[in-house]
């Protein structure tokens, strides 16, 4: 049975400006701004749109070496992103983990990060709520990490 977590990340950044440089941009922003974490980022085919398939390589004292993920969705108009991992990192306790993700625009001007990870663990694999909670805090430092470059990058 799938484990689908769902959370919302307010900013005041514009949608646009945080869906560019967190979705199309993010392969050179996130390595920067996390870079213990996250240390590349590299396109393995494709040209960026759906169907391509990208390597995340993860810093010294992660739990997993790396990622590899396949682009589902890509919606550059209603600021829509969608990927699956398809290779590493908790594969070996799940099936399938997808993550979709729809940046909005709010009121005053920010924008809301809506972020879906549905998470299929394989037969008989106990998952524990910590688990998951770790990497949906993961997901949130990353999004705030972004935020604060661009909020002291302005012209990023």
């Amino acid at each position: 049975m799938a484990i689908t977590y769902d959370m919302e990340i307010p900013s005041s950044i514009p949608a646009d400006k945080m869906f560019k440089a967190f979705v199309l941009e993010g392969d050179i922003i996130i390595p920067k701004v996390l870079p213990h974490a996250i240390t590349s980022v590299k396109t393995l085919q494709g040209d960026g749109g759906v169907g391509t398939i990208k390597l995340t390589t993860f810093g010294e004292g992660s739990m997993h070496k790396s990622v590899t993920h396949k682009i589902d969705g890509l919606d550059k108009e209603n600021f829509t992103y969608s990927y699956t991992i398809i290779e590493g990192g908790a594969l070996d306790v799940f099936e399938s983990i997808s993550y979709h993700i729809k940046i909005i625009a709010s009121p005053d001007g920010g924008c809301i990060c809506k972020n879906r990870s549905i998470y299929k663990p394989k037969g008989g694999a106990q998952v524990s709520e910590e688990e998951i909670k770790a990497g949906k805090e993961r997901a949130s430092d990353i999004f705030k990490k972004v935020e604060a470059y661009l909020l002291a990058n302005p012209d990023a």
